[in-house]
Order: C-alpha cells, then sequence, then structure tokens
C-alpha cells in the first residue's frame, strides 16, 4: 500500500495500477518462458487500463449544477445554507465522488457522492450551511467531481460548474435614539399644508365630504362660502439623511507596510480587499445608521468626502451610481453595497500629495487639492465645491452625518460650513489616537456640528449615544450586533 500512495492518484485507480504491474510481470515472465499466450495476456493487461483512461477523458459525464444561499445577502457572523442540485445532463451512468471548493476561511470542503441515496429524477440534492466573520463577497464552488471508467480502471477529475459568489454584508449595530431630525421629531416625519392659493381660509380648507369628522369643520370659511367648509389634511413628507463616507486610503491606513500586510492576508483567503481596522468600523457604522434612520422613515443619501456617489468604487454595489435609497430595498441595496466596499486613491501616505498654499477666498479647499508631480490635480479635492454643491441642493432635508477617517485641520476648515445645510449635523472621526484631532473637532463643533472622536475599540452605539450627552465615552467595548453568532 505504501508503494501505491506513492504513485499519481489521478490517472488509476489501486485496481488498474493493480492491472498495470500484473501486466508488466506477465510480459516479463512472456520473455524468460517464452510463451504467446503469456505475452497475448500481458498486452491484454497493460491496453485495458490506457484505454480506459483515454476513454474516460473522451467521453466526460456531463452535469448541471444549481446552487442557491439562503438567505441571500447574508449578514456577518450569521449562517447561510447553501443548496446543491446536480443532475447528469448526458448520457451516462455510474457514480462519482464530488466535492464543493470553498476559500479557506469556511473549513474543509464538503464531500458527498453521487447520485445520492435521496435522489429523485435523476437529480441529487445536497446541503451544508456557511458563516463568516468577514464581510466581502466569496467565490463558493466549483464543485469538482471524480468518477472512473465502468471498470474501476482510471479516474478523472473535473470541474463541472463555474461557482456562485456569496455576498456578506456587515451587520447593523442597534444604535439609541438621539435628536436627529431637529424640528422635524425624532420618527422622521414632518407635516405640511398644500399652499396652492393666495388666501390662507381657501389654502387650509376644503368643500366637506361625506365621512369627513365634524370636528375638522371650519366655521369662519362654511360662513364665508356657505357650505361647509372643513380643514385640509396635512400631507407627510419623508425627510432624508445625507451621510458623507469616507474611503480615502490616506485616511483610514495606518501605513503602507500594515495595509500590504492586510492585503496580503486576504489574497491567501481567496479574498484581496484593501482595509483596516478603523475603516472596518466605519463600514459597520454607515450600515448601522443606515438601519437606524432608515426604520423612522426616513430617505437616505450616500456621498463621498468628493461629492461623488460613496459607492461608485464598490464591486458589490448593485447600483454604483445611485446616490439616494429608500425604503427595505433601498437599505438592502446599501448593505450590498458596503459589503465589498474598500479604501480608494493613491496607496501610499497623505503626505505623499502637495498642497497648494493660497491666501483669498476659498483658500482651504485649494490647500486641500493633492498635485501630481508635473503639477497637475490629481483629482477633485475632498470637501471641495463638489460636495458642498450636492449639499445645497439638498438643504435642510434632513440631518447630515459624516463617518470620517483622519482628517487636517485645513480639511475640517472645509468641511465645517457644510453644517448648514442639515437639519442638524454629527461627524464622527474614528482614528487610533483620537487625542490627535482636538483642532479638527474644536474647528466642526464652531462650524455647527456635534462631533466626536473615537478610536475602533469604542462600540458603535457608545459613540453614536455619545452625540446627546456631554459625558466621556465609555471604556471600550464589544458592540451588540444584529444577527451575531458564534463564526468559523
Amino acid at each position: 500500500m505504501a508503494l501505491l500512495d506513492r504513485l499519481p492518484q489521478h490517472l488509476f485507480t489501486a485496481r488498474g495500477w493493480g492491472m498495470l504491474a500484473a501486466g508488466g510481470f506477465t510480459l516479463a515472465a512472456a520473455q524468460i518462458m517464452g510463451r504467446r499466450d503469456l505475452l497475448t495476456l500481458s498486452i491484454l493487461l497493460l491496453v485495458l487500463p490506457l484505454v480506459s483512461l483515454a476513454g474516460i477523458r473522451l467521453v466526460k459525464p456531463r452535469f448541471r449544477v444549481y446552487r442557491e444561499f439562503h438567505p441571500s445577502p447574508v449578514e456577518t457572523s450569521s449562517p447561510t445554507t447553501v443548496r446543491l442540485a446536480v443532475a447528469r445532463s448526458g448520457a451516462g451512468s455510474g457514480r462519482a465522488s464530488m466535492e464543493e471548493r470553498l476559500p479557506p476561511r469556511f473549513g474543509s470542503s464538503p464531500a458527498f457522492r453521487f447520485p445520492s441515496r435521496t435522489a429523485s429524477g435523476g437529480t441529487s440534492r445536497y446541503e451544508y450551511h456557511l458563516r463568516s466573520e468577514q464581510r466581502g463577497q466569496f467565490r463558493i464552488g466549483p464543485v469538482t467531481a471524480e468518477f472512473t471508467d465502468p471498470f474501476g480502471l482510471s479516474l478523472h477529475r473535473q470541474s463541472i460548474d463555474d461557482g456562485d459568489t456569496l455576498t456578506v454584508t456587515p451587520a447593523a449595530v442597534v444604535l439609541p435614539a438621539t435628536g436627529l431630525a431637529g424640528a422635524r421629531g425624532n420618527d422622521g416625519v414632518t407635516a405640511t399644508r398644500t399652499r396652492a392659493n393666495p388666501s390662507d381660509d381657501d389654502v387650509m380648507t376644503r368643500e366637506y365630504r361625506h365621512g369627513d369628522p365634524m370636528r375638522r369643520v371650519h366655521w369662519a370659511a362654511t360662513a364665508r362660502h356657505g357650505s361647509l367648509m372643513v380643514r385640509q389634511e396635512e400631507s407627510v413628507t419623508t425627510p432624508e439623511a445625507t451621510i458623507i463616507l469616507d474611503h480615502r486610503y490616506g485616511a483610514f491606513s495606518s501605513g503602507s507596510t500594515a495595509a500590504a500586510g492586510q492585503a496580503g492576508q486576504a489574497s491567501q483567503d481567496g479574498h484581496t480587499m484593501m482595509t483596516s481596522r478603523t475603516f472596518e468600523w466605519s463600514v459597520v457604522a454607515a450600515m448601522s445608521i443606515s438601519a437606524h434612520l432608515a426604520e423612522r422613515n426616513y430617505g437616505l443619501r450616500f456621498l463621498d468626502v468628493r461629492g461623488e456617489p460613496a459607492f461608485l468604487h464598490s464591486p458589490s454595489a448593485p447600483e454604483p451610481e445611485s446616490e439616494e435609497y429608500g425604503g427595505a430595498s433601498g437599505l438592502q441595496s446599501i448593505a450590498e453595497s458596503l459589503a465589498a466596499i474598500q479604501l480608494t486613491g493613491p496607496h501610499h501616505a497623505r503626505t505623499s500629495g502637495r498642497f497648494r498654499p493660497s491666501s483669498g477666498p476659498g483658500s482651504a479647499a485649494a490647500l486641500l487639492r493633492p498635485r501630481s508631480r508635473n503639477g497637475q490635480d490629481a483629482g477633485p479635492a475632498a470637501f471641495d465645491d463638489r460636495l458642498m454643491d450636492k449639499l445645497a441642493a439638498h438643504r435642510m432635508r434632513g440631518p447630515l452625518i459624516a463617518v470620517l477617517g483622519r482628517i487636517s485641520p485645513e480639511e475640517a476648515t472645509a468641511l465645517a460650513p457644510a453644517a448648514s445645510y442639515g437639519t442638524n449635523a454629527f461627524a464622527v472621526i474614528v482614528a487610533e489616537k483620537p487625542e490627535d484631532f482636538s483642532p479638527a473637532l474644536e474647528t466642526l463643533r464652531q462650524g455647527g456640528w456635534r462631533a466626536v472622536a473615537v478610536p475602533a475599540s469604542v462600540g458603535t452605539a457608545a459613540a453614536w449615544g455619545s452625540f446627546d450627552q456631554d459625558v466621556p465615552l465609555p471604556a471600550p467595548s464589544s458592540d451588540a450586533s444584529r444577527g451575531a453568532g458564534v463564526v468559523r
């Protein structure tokens, strides 16, 4: 058996290797003994495995594979059930050993036999469970099948499908209620009256209709018009929260070496994503804030620090160019977009961009514009006019929330005036050393922002609750997230 273990396992079975060995021995005996019948037998023993090997590679069994995830997408730390249905699509029979290839983070790959004991209608069905503590998109599959010829002499292994992508979204953390909406109320609903005519009485009243309660009768308008008039019903509008999500490499990376190490570790798992500990905190915060606001009937609008759609570069975004989201479907789209979002921009330190000094109006924005080596603009600057124009277009429609990485005092100066575009303005800076950002926080607060700086070790709920408290943040703690469970 030790000798068989050293032989290639993907060509012949133990029976096939044994037949080849018997053929070689018989051929040697035929030469020594000079017997033609042994020579014929040796040729048969040697040729039969080779013919079966050629046949199994020329006439391959064909299969159809159907794979579905339930639920899909799935939150981090929550289990998803993978259901497989495998059917033979061509002529052939016999059994096959199959294996579902998985990324290393999911553990050992499940193996099964085809057809299964419970096969019906020529289709075998299988089921197993997966769980991931990291967000992202992961290739599940393909299914590889190993089958033999009818004589059981040769082996052949091949992939019978291309696999499917499992999307793992960040799990939202339950946030405490805060005074988000200012005059609009915490429930996210504001009442407005429809005004179409110059007269207030005409605007606020209409003719009485059967079923209208008498308490709504407007007696002054009734006397003037000579018929029953009732107060006009209030129309309800949904406020809109604008979330600015910072995903610049320079704002979250703690150095090119650390970031490269994280990317290298991810690539070994078959999933390369440029991220950092502080950025992962920001992603969970963005997801949690979105869920918190969506439950209170807010429309959601996502922008990055340059005024572009926040998910423009996310490979998992269903609609990368979209900025506005509403309802349950909008929240689901946000979750999918956050699943594989990663740090963007030049993969080097912030000091690699040169800043152009200016003493005129708008000098802060000019200071923030990165310059390339030849002195030309490298791209839109953070917190520049493009972002301000986007915020001004939706002025006072709801709260403004900024989830930021490291920002300089100049960047804080450029962002500070944006607080006037929202009913309330909240900013959270996540960094390894929050105490280094006191000047930026003070600048934002003077501009009208309620701003805090936190390390990634502080819980998202604690950071969110600090907006309504004038007390220091509690000691670092773990978040109780929705869908949390045992991770593999």
